[in-house]
């Protein structure tokens, strides 16, 4: 890309000043420089100045120095300001320039043989790009690079490594010639890195806006996950307009770590950097090494120089361009060698040389000039400058600065480490993990109520709300052992979050894609499609679907003695004792027994009915009965009633003692073939998903689940589903319906029921798992997941378990029904039915007296006594 940077021809003085000196100088030097060098014009009058003070050199009165301030958009521009310096006889020429300028000054210095001192600036603070100078043969080449080579590919893939990192981007300006970093693209490309590339353009506010416009949600997040690696080759006005951008757009979160690497940074920069900036920020720049002896700057032989621009701690000079403070040191060095020539008085004269004129010959003493500026040496603003032997400044060095993770603003700036081509790096850079190490850092957690994962607990009026349940001591646990801090909040629609149609998700997993919120956790499943959009950690518990029913309410029943007998068989042995008693009594009509003297008894139909039931209860019979088949029947009978008898006091001690009334619901399967039962799950969840997925999968070979999501999707889900899990818990214990929902939550709420009215179902196998949820490419999610396993492994993991579903609790949770009884002990309500049977014989005997009495006075009343008729006879 070809660089048409403003030129500037510049004199280290005014021409209006210097004028009227030129005719009696013998040193004449010239300089060319870019436009934007003007800000810092007063570097120029500092730098004359001083010079100017210099006695030793003052009363020769023989240098010169001439100024024009010209447009230098066209590279032949400078070349003709160049001929007209030539053409007043200077000696030497400086420039502060771009590169295709530069090229053209080469060409006309190396031709003239006039020694060119080159400082290469870059536009508007832009990182630097190597101009690639061709180099002719040491005799003919009169250039020399006062800025060292541009070292930014050694530097980034330095500290690229050092980090290692093995995705990210490369953001650049509109000003930067990308192929200064080809050579590091070439080695990251084949150490199998993935490396992306995106400009910045001048409206950043606009790119972002397309960004969110053209990408839909997947793409989008894939893109924040590549943002959370990049460096920024730009300059420091487009970095704090590029970074304010993209945090206040949610595009990076507290995760990312960027590195901005330009020359022209100085501290007001980084520190306005870093104030913008969240997460991980480090810095790259050149820096200037003091002498230890600092009172031996700006020192040319016993004179110092400045005694302004000197001082470290003056803010002019700190905030001076890098090509600025190479000007100021490029005057001292020249009046250095300058001084030297005069004072060893070899000094060689030349005549005006022309650019036109076909003859013109070179200057003769362009190659001692350039010897003795080659073998100068100056202490200056920026330390050390001297040339090498292929003509370039080789003293650089860079300070690698940095921040470490965390929202807070105003994070504290350190150093981390400087390097120079020499030595390289000198200090560890190492992306470190942060294994134990989180203290300061203050996360945002995001979640969702639901018992016993995380519920909040009484609070006093006035103050924030607390948190409990068996995640928040998960989390604490993680807090207390890698030293983070947390703020809580619910998630604003209370749901976990699904993806909607225009591909956006709501809820707690929303909060996470959107970078409101650093880590999500509740009773949160993971599924593959919450997987696409952020992170999870190895899981903490196991998760099953169950099912949560009305446990079946004990029933008193007053019959409970007449159960062991059906209805049917009841009847059929009351038809037996009828019948049984007539044959008795057919019997004895037909063959009558011989009966003793004065025996009150008789074979009437009611005293063998009353002997035939007598002998059933076991309480024998008042009439003996002496005929053979009188007595075969009888014995026949007798036997009948020992093993219905049996048979009845043997069942009705299980029945009384043994409650046997059972659900006929106990599996998944039991719940998917019955309709009497309505069942559902809260809409759009993970466990509505699952079932949906798995019902209207063509090769689930389980019919269970396409008879469970035919019931579940009536009315397209509205008529047996509910918005939250509470609604569905309510809707079971006051109402005919089965909740389909996690079975920790099932088996909590069946656990701490007051009325103990419920009861759970579910899958003997976990096929997924709780997990804590992150943004996407979080730094944290290693380290929690080591730390969970660390919990799981030396059992601290299931005392937290056990603190929210303890093993006795105080009702059970698959029985059916309540099995609590004390023994085997027969209550009241058992033997109501009896004492009912009792109490109907007694008040029917005590009418059937109230009969006969009456009875017995009416015949009386109609028939006269035997005494009577005695006396009558």
């Amino acid at each position: 890309m070809e660089v048409f940077p403003l030129l500037l021809v510049l004199s280290i003085w005014w021409s209006r000043t210097w004028d009227s000196a030129n005719a009696d100088s013998i040193i004449h030097i010239g300089a060319i420089f870019d436009e934007s060098a003007k800000k810092d014009d007063e570097v120029f009058r500092t730098a004359v100045g001083d010079l100017n003070q210099n006695e030793e050199i003052l009363q020769t009165e023989k240098i010169t120095f001439s100024v024009t301030f010209v447009d230098g958009s066209n590279p032949f521009q400078a070349v003709q300001e160049a001929c007209e310096l030539m053409n007043q006889g200077i000696l030497a020429l400086v420039s502060s320039i771009g590169c295709t300028s530069a090229g053209s000054l080469q060409s006309l210095a190396d031709a003239m043989h006039i020694p060119h001192l080159f400082i290469q600036r870059s536009t508007a603070g832009t990182p630097r790009s190597g101009c690639g100078l061709t180099r002719s043969n040491r005799n003919d080449d009169y250039t020399l690079s006062v800025r060292p080579p541009v070292y930014l590919n050694d530097v980034i893939l330095r500290v690229v490594t050092e980090y290692a990192w093995q995705k990210f981007i490369i953001f650049y300006d509109s000003e930067y010639d990308i192929r200064g970093i080809q050579e590091f693209l070439d080695k990251v490309s084949q150490q199998g890195m993935d490396v992306a590339l995106q400009k910045v353009e001048n409206n950043i506010n606009k790119m972002i806006t397309t960004l969110f416009d053209t990408l839909r949600i997947e793409e989008l997040n894939r893109y924040r996950d590549t943002l959370r690696r990049a460096i920024l080759v730009m300059n420091p006005a487009t970095a704090k307009s590029f970074i304010t951008e993209v945090v206040e757009t949610n595009l990076v979160a507290f995760d990312c770590h960027w590195i901005i690497i330009n020359e022209e940074i100085n501290d007001v920069d980084v520190q306005e950097l870093v104030r913008r900036s969240i997460g991980r920020l480090t810095i790259i720049r050149q820096t200037f090494p003091v002498p230890q002896n600092i009172s031996q700057r700006c020192f040319r032989g016993n004179h110092r120089i400045s005694s302004t621009l000197c001082d470290p701690k003056d803010p002019f000079a700190q905030n001076m361009e890098i090509s600025n403070l190479y000007i100021y040191d490029t005057v001292l060095l020249l009046a250095n060698a300058f001084h030297k020539k005069l004072e060893d008085r070899k000094w060689h004269s030349m005549a005006s040389l022309s650019c036109i004129r076909k003859n013109s010959k070179p200057w003769q003493g362009g190659r001692s000039m350039l010897e003795t500026i080659k073998k100068g040496g100056v202490s200056g603003l920026t330390g050390e400058l001297e040339f090498g032997e292929n003509g370039g400044n080789p003293n650089v060095h860079f300070e690698i600065l940095g921040t470490n993770y965390g929202e807070e603003l105003g994070r504290g700036v350190r150093k981390l480490g400087c390097w120079n081509p020499v030595t390289g790096l000198n200090g560890s850079l190492t992306d470190k993990k942060l294994e134990n190490n989180m203290r300061g850092v203050v996360l945002r957690v995001v979640t969702v109520l639901e018992e016993p994962f995380v519920m909040v607990s009484e609070n006093v009026l006035g103050k924030p709300k607390k948190y409990q349940g068996f995640s928040i001591d998960v989390l604490d646990a993680l807090s207390n052992y890698l030293g983070f801090n947390y703020e809580i909040y619910v998630a604003p629609d209370h749901k976990y979050g699904s993806p909607q149609e225009d591909g956006t998700w709501n809820g707690l997993v929303g909060e996470l894609v959107f970078k409101r919120a650093d880590i999500g956790i509740s009773a949160l499943t993971i599924t593959p499609d919450r997987e696409n959009v952020v992170d999870f950690t190895t899981r903490y518990m196991d998760y099953s679907v169950g099912v949560l029913l009305r446990r079946a309410e004990k029933t008193v029943d007053m019959f409970a003695c007449l159960a062991p007998f059906d209805l049917s068989l009841w009847a059929c042995i009351a038809g037996t004792v009828l019948l049984v008693g007539l044959l008795v009594y057919l019997l004895n009509w037909l063959n009558p027994p011989r009966l003793q003297m004065g025996s009150m008894t008789s074979t009437t139909l009611y005293n063998s009915m009353w002997f035939v039931y007598g002998s059933f209860v076991q309480q024998g019979g008042e009439v003996p009965y002496t005929t053979l088949a009188t007595r075969m029947m009888m014995g026949a009978w007798w036997l009948f009633a020992l093993i219905v008898i049996s048979s009845y006091t043997a069942n009705l001690a299980a029945f009384l003692t043994i409650t046997r009334i059972e659900s006929s619901i106990q599996s998944l399967q039991d719940l998917s073939k019955q309709t009497d039962i309505p069942y559902g799950t809260v809409l759009d969840s993970a466990v509505y998903e699952h079932v949906r997925m798995k019902g209207m999968n063509p090769f689930e070979r389980d019919s269970m689940y396409s008879q469970m999501w035919r019931m579940i999707n009536r009315s397209n889900g509205s008529e047996n589903n509910v918005l939250e899990s509470q609604a569905g818990i309510q809707k079971v214990k006051y109402g005919n319906y089965a909740f389909v929902w996690d079975a920790a939550v099932l088996e909590y709420v069946a656990i701490n029921d007051p009325d103990c009215s419920f009861y759970t179902i579910g899958n003997t196998v976990a096929d997924r798992g709780y997990g804590i949820a992150l943004q996407h490419g979080s730094p944290y999610r290693d380290v929690f997941s080591q730390r969970i396993l660390e919990l799981q492994q030396n059992g601290d993991m299931d005392i937290l378990k056990h603190k929210w579903w303890p093993k006795n609790g105080q009702c059970a949770l698959y029985s059916s029904v309540d099995t609590k009884q004390k023994g085997g002990a027969l209550d009241i309500k058992s033997f109501a039915g009896v004492f009912c049977i009792l109490a109907a014989g007694i008040v029917l005997s005590c009418f059937i007296a109230m009969l006969e009495t009456w009875w017995n006075k009416r015949k009386g009343s109609r028939v006269p006594s035997k005494e009577f008729q005695v006396l009558i006879q």
